[in-house]
């Protein structure tokens, strides 16, 4: 149970961003009052969470559901991951954390960012809905383990909530320097666990047990 939730913990905060969507919400609300930056959070944060245990819950029955294997679900959820990870690491522009052009037209004429950009795609991004069903899929359906990785994700969320409320004091101490460095912290471990998800989504397959030994 405790290697389920630190795994859990570590691919949602890898893959969710908490520094990183502070300090992306701190730049998208450079006008706004203390009070309407409280309500835009809580609004913002209120979403990803359902959409985050939406898949967590039922993601993975659902593509169960249209015959895709658990096997193929781990390893295609560790390559998205690691393509994640590989931004995060050589700070690339774009990828999980980035708006298209689009959302970022409609995130500037919106009085409320609450659901675009910040619920989707910043916080609760493709890549965030991915780590939530991947570490769902190892529950094996065991309830208790379901019930503990839900837990990390409203975690993860209070943590990604408690961040976004100090979001402009926060940029200011931290500056860019800090934030590309965690950031690749979490990168490095991120890829680890991209890698180990997708070996075992790899053995679990079955593909390679009927070959001869090398």
């Amino acid at each position: 149970m405790l290697e389920t939730a630190l795994i859990a913990f570590s691919t949602m905060v890898a893959t969710v961003g908490p520094l990183e969507s502070a300090i992306l919400f701190a730049t998208l609300t450079p006008r706004m009052v203390p009070r309407e930056r409280r309500i835009v959070a809580a609004k913002a944060i209120l979403i990803a969470t359902v959409i985050l245990v939406f898949f967590a819950v039922l993601g993975e029955p659902i593509l169960r559901q249209l015959g895709v294997s658990l096997a193929a679900l781990k390893a295609a959820g560790g390559l998205i991951l690691m393509l994640i990870a590989l931004d995060m690491i050589f700070a690339r522009r774009g990828g999980a954390f980035s708006m298209s052009f689009f959302e970022a037209q409609e995130a500037n004429g919106m009085q409320s960012l609450s659901v675009v950009p910040l619920a989707t795609p910043i916080i609760a991004g493709p890549g965030a809905m991915g780590g939530a069903i991947v570490v769902s899929a190892d529950a094996h359906g065991d309830p208790v383990l379901l019930l503990v990785i839900v837990g990390v994700v409203v975690a993860t969320m209070l943590l990604t909530l408690a961040l976004l409320l100090v979001a402009v004091q926060l940029s200011n101490i931290l500056g860019a320097t800090a934030v590309k460095v965690v950031t690749r912290v979490f990168g490095v471990i991120l890829a680890a666990l991209a890698t180990q998800f997708a070996f075992n989504g790899i053995a679990e397959s079955g593909i390679f047990s009927g070959l001869p030994p090398a």
